[in-house]
């Protein structure tokens, strides 16, 4: 028998959940399930998908707040991939 994760609303729990979610997957595309229990994990899946959504969600927001620049605006850093890497000239592999 498979162990359930009770999941409450403030409990850091994101990863262990994805990890649920990936063994209802697993479970369920095994074909081995009879009906009762894959209705079961489909609704603890559901249930598993909407508690992650929200820390996503969560998680977007509270990035969006700590990018805010002085006047409370998002701010919107692009990303320069020119600037990230440094190269020169030594950098190079060279077989001969």
């Amino acid at each position: 028998m498979t162990k359930k994760i009770e999941l409450k609303k403030n409990e850091q729990a994101f990863e262990p959940a994805i990890g649920r979610l990936e063994a209802i997957v697993e479970e369920m595309e095994s074909d081995k399930l009879p009906l009762e229990e894959l209705l079961a994990r489909y609704e603890e899946g559901v249930q598993l998908v909407k508690f992650c959504s929200e820390k996503l969600e969560a998680a977007g927001k509270r990035i969006e707040m700590i990018t805010r620049d002085a006047e409370g605006k998002p701010e919107i850093v692009e990303f320069d991939s020119e600037k990230k890497t440094v190269r020169n000239d030594h950098d190079d592999v060279r077989l001969f």
